[in-house]
């Protein structure tokens, strides 16, 4: 090959790097990072949220999570053997959401992502000690 084919070559590959870089990091603006949101009082959470269930042993599990203004809250989990059911109560407490229930109790975390859309994250330490991690977005 001549020098002046292997230069061509270079240029077009560096071009090709170029381009992909730009367009993926296009591509992932969307992606930041999400922000907190501070809750002042539980009532700023009333509704209905839903969203997926992780638990230590467990496959990911529906959930579906209502809220009422004094804070109380239902929850219902969907898993293909059936579903659950349980309540408890969400505290704001030095501007951290507080969650206990009669299985478990743990912090959550209101966040609002790139998009706008606001997320609720939950983690718990249920009474047999295994863990629980849900994702909540308000239903529509």
């Amino acid at each position: 090959m001549t020098r002046r084919a292997l230069r061509s070559i270079a240029a077009v590959l560096t071009a090709t790097v170029v381009v992909a870089s730009a367009a993926s990091l296009l591509g992932c603006a969307s992606y930041g990072p999400a922000t907190r949101v501070a809750v002042t009082d539980a009532k700023s959470l009333t509704g209905t949220w839903k969203g997926t269930v992780y638990r230590s042993a467990f496959e990911p599990e529906s959930v579906t999570l209502a809220i009422h203004d004094d804070g109380s809250f239902d929850v219902v989990l969907t898993a293909s053997n059936g579903s659950s059911r349980g309540s408890g109560k969400i505290v704001v407490r030095d501007g951290r959401l507080l969650v206990e229930g009669a299985k478990g109790r743990g912090a959550g975390m209101l966040l609002r992502n790139p998009d706008g859309e606001l997320v609720l994250n939950v983690d718990m330490i249920l009474n047999d000690n295994s863990t629980l991690t849900a994702k909540l977005w308000p239903s529509r």
